[in-house]
C-alpha cells in the first residue's frame, strides 16, 4: 500500500456508487477463485473460522477531511491505494471464536478481568495475543491470517465513503453502539483516563446486530476499539513512534466503542494504545489474505 499515488488501474472508490462498489467486491471475489464475496474457512476439526468478506483493491483517501471536526492526529487526509484485494472479518472476533483458540492452546484469561461470552466481542486480550490468534488460525486453515494495517482498516470501514462515517457525516444509535451521553467535540481530544476501566461493567453488545456498511462489515463503528498492526504515528505525516528498548510498541486502534462518544466512531478516528494493553472496550478483527 503506497500513499499519495493513485494509478489508473485501480478504481477510485470515492467516485463509485453503492452498486458499483458491490460489483467491484463480487469481481474481486471471482478473481480470487471464490464463488461469493462472503465466506468462511474451516478449522482442522471442521468447525467454522470467523466470517469473512472480500475487500476489493482500490484507491481512496484516509484521514479526516479538511472540513471535518477532528484532532490533529487524524490529519492530514492523504491519497492511498490498496494494491491487492483481501478478506476482512465481517465483525470483531467474538469470545466464542477466541475460546476455540484458548481450548486448543491452553490460553486462559486473567481471573480478575472481565470476560464476555458467546457472540460478544472478545475483550481484555493484548495485541500480541491477537497476533498469536491469527497465527493459530493460519495453521488451522492453511491460509494466512493477520491483523489489518491502519489503512486497510479505514479503507474497509469507508467502503467507498468519503464522509466522516460510513453512511454520511452524522451517526445515530441505530447505526453504532457508542456512549450517547458524550458530546461531539473532536477538536478538543479528551485526556486519557488513568484509572483502569476493568472495574466498570462492560457495555459491549453481540456482534452483527446493527446495519453493516456497503461491503457487509458489521460493527466497524462503535462497540469496541480494534487493534491494527500499525505502529502509532503522531499524525499521518509523521514517522512511526519507536519504543524505548524493552518497552512495548504503541499501536493504532480504530473504530470507537460503547464507552466513547460518537466522534470516535468516525472512519478517520484513531487512538494510541500499547501492544500489551488490556481493556474492556478493546478487541480486534482479522484479515485473511487471498
Amino acid at each position: 500500500m503506497n500513499p499519495d499515488r493513485t494509478p489508473l488501474a485501480l478504481s477510485d472508490t470515492f467516485a463509485l456508487h453503492p452498486g458499483q462498489l458491490i460489483a467491484l467486491q463480487v469481481h474481486a471475489a471471482h478473481a480470487a477463485g471464490l464463488s461469493d464475496p462472503h465466506f468462511h474457512d474451516r478449522l482442522a476439526d471442521g468447525t467454522v473460522a470467523p466470517a469473512l468478506a472480500v475487500i476489493p483493491a482500490g484507491a481512496f483517501e484516509y484521514g479526516a477531511a479538511p472540513h471535518e471536526a477532528a484532532p490533529a492526529q487524524d490529519r492530514p487526509r492523504r491519497a492511498a491505494l490498496v494494491e491487492r484485494s483481501f478478506a476482512f472479518g465481517v465483525h470483531p472476533v467474538t469470545t466464542e471464536e477466541f475460546e476455540a483458540y484458548a481450548r486448543a492452546t491452553g490460553w486462559q484469561p486473567r481471573a480478575e478481568l472481565v470476560w464476555l461470552s458467546g457472540r460478544k466481542p472478545v475483550i481484555n486480550v493484548r495485541q500480541t495475543e491477537a497476533r498469536d490468534y491469527c497465527e493459530w488460525l493460519s495453521a488451522e486453515t492453511g491460509h494466512r491470517y493477520r491483523l489489518p494495517t491502519e489503512q486497510e482498516w479505514e479503507y474497509a470501514c469507508r467502503a467507498g465513503a468519503a464522509s466522516a462515517y460510513p453512511n454520511g457525516d452524522r451517526i445515530s444509535p441505530a447505526e453504532a453502539l457508542y456512549n450517547t451521553s458524550r458530546g461531539f467535540d473532536a477538536v478538543r481530544p479528551k485526556r486519557p483516563r488513568l484509572l483502569s476501566r476493568c472495574f466498570v461493567r462492560c457495555g459491549a453488545m453481540e456482534v452483527g446486530k446493527l446495519p453493516p456498511n456497503r461491503w457487509n462489515l458489521h460493527d466497524m463503528a462503535g462497540n469496541v476499539w480494534e487493534f491494527t498492526a500499525s505502529p502509532w504515528t503522531r499524525d499521518h505525516a509523521s514517522l512511526p513512534e519507536r519504543p524505548l528498548p524493552g518497552r512495548p510498541q504503541a499501536v493504532v486502534t480504530k473504530g470507537g466503542s460503547w464507552f466513547d462518544g460518537p466522534e470516535d466512531c468516525r472512519a478517520a478516528a484513531r487512538r494510541r494504545r500499547l501492544e500489551n494493553e488490556l481493556d474492556i472496550n478493546l478487541g480486534f478483527r482479522v484479515v485473511r489474505e487471498i
